[in-house]
């Protein structure tokens, strides 16, 4: 699977963002999706994910009532809309397609990231 992830940008606090991966390769609704962030100077940290087949979610608790997780399997493409965003969402933003819906990194597949800067 190729992901490919897209929307990054600067944003002032408060504002919002959407965040597309698109994935081609293999049957996308197979897999679960995740979005993973890394801060500079920080490990990588889970933030969202969505079942293939049900469409269940997980949320970080950071990131729980502002952001949202969905995925259209026609399009291939999963998205993250990120509202209220804090200078504290700064980060490089991943996404990854994996067997299993986890919050941790055991996925099998990952983008290149797409940076999003928050200016307080």
């Amino acid at each position: 699977v190729q992901l490919q992830a897209s929307g990054g940008g600067l944003v002032q606090a408060g504002g919002s963002l959407r965040l597309s991966c698109a994935a081609s390769g293999r049957t996308f609704s197979n897999y679960n999706m995740g979005w993973f962030r890394q801060a500079p100077g920080k490990g990588r940290e889970f933030v969202a994910a969505i079942s293939g087949i049900s469409g269940g979610t997980l949320y970080a608790n950071s990131v729980k009532g502002r952001f949202t997780i969905s995925r259209d399997n026609g399009k291939n493409t999963v998205y993250l809309q990120m509202n209220s965003l804090k200078a504290e969402d700064t980060a490089v933003y991943y996404c990854a397609a994996g067997r299993v819906l986890t919050k941790s990194d055991e996925y099998d597949y990952w983008g290149q990231g797409t940076e999003v800067t928050v200016s307080s």
